[in-house]
């Protein structure tokens, strides 16, 4: 019987040597695919690598020269909303959330980054729409911003009909008109106003983006918390009630998702907040609050270290393996518990 299927296997193996018939088709295409894995696993490391953080002022200048405008109160906040979408699409690689195909189909890593990028630029555009663009409650809303709102909020994962790249980049041409509108002093309708409320208002939404992410990430090692929806207020109620201790813990397969997420979050604001730190001078100085962001800024930037593991480690508190997302939780804590004092600034009169 041994010999028998020694005698079949040496027989296959000298045809598939000798590449005749179905066996040279068989051979090649076996080659040609073990080729495509090597350059599509290289492909993606390249891919997979984090972008270089913007130089707001530079990018508020370069789209001025192009409008043939100048920089005035707005611009870099536009700016770095302008450079942070783009970024998206232009990457090495470009969006990959909608991918559908081989590396970015298995690059899971990069998509959740984009979504942590994607939900700051949106937050920031609404706030653009909301607050920064308006004088008042009552007042009308920009018309250039009223259009790119929805479409950033388009389907993040559309790879067709429409793609999400279009209408994105709709978005992004809605903000260059809004921006050339901003710096033309014959066209007064487009405003920006750098007001100590507006900023707070933004803040807030950063804020509690950040709080649910450091809860998120915490939880990668499994914590039972004690139930505080109700605490501060006794004739507080809610729909269903719930436990007086939760059990939460962030699925094994979604810890990297969460980490990533997290990154790319930091990444975004980082930007952001560089423009904002221009814009808002008067109002921050004026609160003696310029060094405050600035510290934001240093915590946020600290997210954005070089990662040396392969993958993302997930060791318990105090033991042997590192924690990842505990470190990312600690910054992004840090940042956030910056960010509360920060309000508390600038709601002073």
């Amino acid at each position: 019987m041994l010999d028998s299927i020694q005698r079949i296997w040496f027989s296959f193996w000298d045809r598939l040597v000798e590449g005749s018939g179905i066996f040279r088709i068989g051979r090649w295409f076996a080659t040609g695919l073990v080729a495509y894995l090597v350059v599509a696993a290289g492909v993606g490391v390249y891919w997979s690598q984090t972008p270089e953080p913007l130089n707001v002022s530079e990018k508020a200048g370069v789209i001025a020269a192009e409008q043939q405008r100048s920089v005035v109160v707005g611009s870099a906040t536009t700016a770095a909303l302008i450079g942070v979408t783009e970024t998206l699409l232009q990457k090495p690689g470009g969006y990959l959330s909608n991918d559908m195909t081989p590396p970015g189909l298995w690059l899971d890593n990069v998509p959740n980054w984009e979504f942590g990028v994607l939900v700051q630029a949106r937050d920031l555009m609404r706030a653009f729409r909301k607050d920064f663009s308006r004088s008042q409650s009552q007042s009308q809303e920009d018309v250039d911003l009223a259009k790119a709102e929805p479409l950033l909020n388009f389907n993040n994962k559309s790879w067709l009909l429409p793609a999400t790249e279009g209408e994105y980049r709709k978005a992004i041409d809605h903000l260059y008109a809004y921006h050339l509108r901003l710096s033309d002093p014959a066209k007064t309708q487009a405003q920006f106003y750098a007001r100590a409320d507006n900023l707070n208002n933004w803040l807030g939404d950063v804020s509690t983006r950040l709080g649910s992410l450091s809860q998120r990430l915490s939880a990668s090692v499994g914590q039972v918390r004690v139930n505080t929806d109700l605490a501060g207020e006794a004739a507080a109620e809610q729909a269903t009630a719930n436990a007086d201790e939760l059990t939460v813990q962030t699925p094994w397969s979604e810890i990297d998702d969460v980490f990533y997420e997290a990154r790319g979050t930091s990444w975004a604001l980082i930007q952001i907040l560089n423009g904002i730190e221009q814009d808002f001078s008067g109002a921050l100085e004026k609160k003696n609050a310029l060094i405050s962001l600035r510290q934001i800024i240093r915590e946020l930037e600290a997210t954005q270290s070089t990662i040396w593991s392969p993958m993302i480690m997930n060791g318990t508190e105090f033991g042997l393996w590192a924690n990842h997302s505990l470190v990312m939780a600690s910054y992004i804590s840090r940042a956030n518990a910056a960010i509360i004092d920060l309000r508390e600034l600038l709601s002073q009169g």
